[in-house]
């Protein structure tokens, strides 16, 4: 390092300390960037790479930006994953000796984002951290900086169910210990994609004490620990808008795996990863931002409290059955601006005047807001304008303190009010007169000089000056005008008279401008003390935005109430599924009934692909989850047991990251559902066992039947191509049959989309292919092999296998072998030599079933 300049030595050493940071070094009006984080900035923001002299034996790798222009650069790379040091001067350059003294006073990670620009209105921001405390058991902890939102979940099934609750969330930052499992960090980093930050200090100071107050382990008060140590370490500033911690009590929602939320699409979509084509994007009615994100926690944590639900279905219904008043309320609500992170911009000292004044706007309306809660029937709607506080002292500060309009600057002025203060009315008094002096001024010169073009202007160098053009110079008196300037056509003077005013009048504007700096510093520390009551208020508002959106997404939409009862039925008329019928405009979708009784916990659904049976099974589940949030739901009526697990095997996905396959996937995503499946879960299962080979794949679909059927007795929907296995009703009792309606019309499919009893009799899937417009000829030869393949005598063989009821454990390999002594026959020996001789490896299909069907053709000859 010797042989480096001091200012680089000085960029070394800051660097040194923030290894995994791209470090924005200010240097004037640019952040500059050098070596590698130069290299690699250029690249990821596509600026130009450049170079310096820095006291080496090489020139350095250079690149900057504009400091006034840097939070789209920043916003590029935190989304990006990476980690941003703003290393500012903290040293007037006039009087530094040597090199200005620099520090570090902000990290910006994916998880700390404050600025409004990087944030997205209706998502919450989420940090996460974890803390290991026994091999089973793990601590997550939960913090929003932009909302100030904290809230702690205890994992205590392993590692699988943790990877599972964090995907519940956005996290887009982990904080773990160093110590934490390689594997585990792998995990974190592969299959959740976030960026891992560390910190092992897990020590509350007494400041922040009173935030886990109502935590009594101080395993869980520990764990919080970490988490707060480092939003202190990369922060640097106040976080007075925190929230005290809040336990999340995982048994009293809904458990949702990471299976069933992707393929559900609750809040994206599998494909484009984009909330439009999910069922958020659906019931989302909500017109501020922060109720548009307690709509996004209610999804993501069903109820499993009747009590809590019907007290929701209530207030929608209360809601519902007033539209004018509904109405007054959305139009109230679109004009209160998002009081939550408006509060954490506060604590955070990065407010300006305009967001204050978006806070005196927002409370201006909570008066209109009771008033219109007052003007419904429903006595639970009427509570929640009392609950509202309109923080009148609050309201009142700002009203007095700041101007309508103010600018976005705090260093030129033009924010408080006139009468706020005496002193900067004092001031303004003095500049406003002096102005008004300096307009009689110019007039007064005009008539004694009789220069009608003479002007008195005003800049920053030279301050207040008189302007007279090379014409006119002759006219003006000798020993009255002191040169100060000389333009290409003019001159500029100045007199003692003008410049002993000039310094009144700068003085005066000055020191206004100082005054209100400081008196909005001062108003800012006053709005802190509300962060509190303003958090509880912004609570209650996202409360009633969420409420009046159901009611207007349930009226829209034609979703009715439904109710619940403990005998574990189904029963749903002409129900539909959410999404899809949004997006088909034409009315054209096809309602189907599912009817469940404590007598039938398995449907097993047949038809042709394309004919409804994925979409029937979601919408089962789509119906249960928005009823456990409290939403209406798309059916004629319903009557649903409460589930407490959703458990889904619904498409094929390969899980390219960990390197499983289709099969894999799978079988995994079925053994989690009957291993952790209770009597009040619900599983859709939709073709399990067709990634592997026709036989194991019907026997592994057939044993996850009777498993389910004998062992955990949850309410289960399976769909299926294996039509052998229909016979299965006759074995189990509360096993029954359904098939998705299809008939075959000159030549072609058609599709009825209407579930019926029984099973299907045919699968369609070459008119299927016929529809994907698959070349003519296949089609045409898809159809000869297929008579061929149905006039085989031993077509029937598949359901025969399939039917024996000694196929109760499977097995890759035979386990039991003919006894040695055995005597084989003579026939049997050749047919037996002719099937080894077979080298299937070489034969094409058609080619194997002639064979088989030669061998079969043999061994039944006398």
């Amino acid at each position: 390092m010797a042989g480096y300049t001091p200012m680089i030595q000085q960029y070394l050493k800051i660097k040194a300390n923030y290894k995994d940071c791209f470090l924005f070094f200010r240097l004037g009006d640019f952040y500059e960037m050098f070596f590698n984080d130069a290299v690699a900035a250029s690249r990821e923001l596509e600026i130009t790479l450049t170079s310096r002299d820095g006291g080496g034996e090489e020139r350095i790798p250079m690149c900057g930006i504009p400091y006034h222009s840097a939070a789209n650069y920043i916003k590029n790379l935190v989304e990006k994953g990476y980690k941003v040091a703003i290393c500012e001067q903290v040293e007037d350059p006039k009087v530094a000796k040597g090199v200005v003294k620099r520090e570090v006073v902000q990290l910006i990670t994916p998880g700390t984002v404050m600025e409004g620009t990087m944030l997205e209105e209706k998502e919450n921001n989420y940090l996460a951290s974890i803390s290991q405390i026994t091999t089973h058991t793990f601590v997550i902890t939960y913090s929003d900086l932009s909302t100030g939102e904290n809230n702690i979940a205890v994992i205590e099934a392993g590692w699988e169910a943790v990877l599972n609750e964090l995907f519940n969330r956005p996290i887009k930052e982990m904080v773990i210990s160093n110590e934490l499992d390689e594997t585990y960090q792998s995990d974190l980093k592969q299959r959740l994609q976030v960026t891992l930050s560390y910190m092992d200090e897990t020590v509350i100071q007494d400041d922040f004490i009173y935030l886990v107050e109502n935590l009594a382990d101080e395993n869980v008060v520990q764990a919080f620990g970490r988490m707060l140590n480092y939003l202190q370490t990369t922060q640097k500033r106040a976080l007075d808008h925190l929230k005290p911690v809040q336990m999340i009590e995982l048994k009293q929602y809904m458990s949702l795996d990471m299976y069933s939320k992707r393929n559900l699409e609750l809040t994206e979509t599998i494909m484009r990863k984009g909330k439009q084509g999910s069922l958020l994007w659906v019931i989302d009615q909500t017109v501020t931002a922060m109720g548009g994100r307690m709509l996004k926690k209610w999804l993501e944590r069903p109820l499993l409290n009747k009590r809590s639900i019907e007290k929701r279905f209530d207030l929608v219904q209360g809601f519902i059955e007033q539209f004018i008043e509904r109405e007054a309320i959305r139009d109230v609500l679109k004009s209160i601006y998002d009081l939550e992170r408006l509060s954490g911009r506060v604590a955070f000292g990065n407010v300006n005047a305009r967001d204050l004044n978006q806070l005196k706007v927002s409370l201006s309306k909570v008066p209109d807001l009771k008033d219109q809660l007052r003007q419904f029937e429903n006595r639970q709607v009427n509570a929640l304008g009392d609950q509202l506080d309109p923080l009148n002292d609050l309201f009142g500060l700002l009203e007095d303190s700041l101007i309508e309009d103010p600018p976005i600057s705090l260093k030129d002025g033009g924010i408080i009010r006139d009468g706020y203060n005496a002193k900067l009315d004092d001031y303004r008094y003095a500049s406003r007169n002096g102005k008004k002096w300096i307009a009689e001024l110019e007039q007064k010169e005009k008539q004694e000089t009789n220069i009608k073009s003479l002007k008195i202007g005003y800049n920053r160098v030279f301050g207040y000056y008189i302007e007279v053009t090379r014409a006119n110079i002759h006219l003006l008196p000798e020993g009255k005008y002191e040169r100060k300037q000389t333009l290409t056509n003019a001159e500029r003077y100045i007199t003692p008279e003008l410049k002993e005013k000039e310094a009144l009048i700068l003085e005066a504007e000055e020191k206004s401008i100082d005054l209100e700096y400081e008196l909005f510093s001062e108003l800012r520390e006053q709005v802190k003390g509300f962060i509190p009551k303003l958090q509880q208020l912004a609570e209650k508002i996202s409360e009633i935005d969420v409420i009046q959106g159901f009611a207007s997404v349930s009226e829209l939409n034609d979703y009715n109430r439904p109710s619940f009862n403990t005998e574990r039925n189904v029963s749903i008329q002409e129900g539909r599924h959410p999404v899809i019928e949004k997006v088909m405009k034409d009315d054209s979708f096809v309602p189907n009934h599912v009817h469940m009784t404590d007598d039938h916990d398995i449907l097993l659904i047949t038809g042709p692909n394309m004919s409804g049976k994925s979409t029937y099974m979601r919408q089962l589940a789509l119906t249960a989850i928005m009823a456990q949030v409290g939403c209406y739901v798309p059916c004629q009526s319903a009557n649903l047991p409460i589930f407490d697990k959703i458990f889904t095997r619904i498409g094929a996905a390969d899980d390219l990251v960990s390197g499983q396959s289709t099969f894999m996937v799978e079988m995994l995503e079925a053994k989690h559902a009957i291993t952790n499946a209770t009597e009040n879960s619900l599983i859709l299962l939709d073709e399990i066992g067709r990634g592997t080979s026709t036989y194991d794949g019907m026997a592994l679909a057939q044993a996850i039947i009777e498993y389910i059927h004998e062992h955990v007795h949850a309410k289960t929907l399976f769909s299926t191509h294996y039509h052998e296995l229909t016979s299965l009703d006759q074995a189990l009792n509360k096993l029954k049959n359904i098939h998705v309606r299809a008939e075959e019309y000159e030549g072609k499919v058609v599709f009825l989309h209407q579930i019926q009893d029984g099973a299907a009799d045919e699968s369609y899937g070459i008119h299927v292919a016929q529809l994907a417009e698959l070349p003519k000829s296949l089609i045409e030869r898809a159809t000869v092999i297929l008579k061929q393949l149905e006039q085989k005598p031993d077509r029937n063989s598949q359901k025969q296998i399939v039917q024996e009821k000694d196929l109760q454990q499977l097995s890759f390999f035979e386990q039991e072998k003919k006894k040695a002594n055995n005597r084989v026959p003579k026939k049997d020996g050749l047919l037996l030599k002719s099937l080894k001789n077979l080298n299937l490896m070489e034969m094409t299909p058609m080619e194997a079933m002639n064979e088989l069907y030669r061998l079969h053709k043999q061994a039944n000859e006398e």
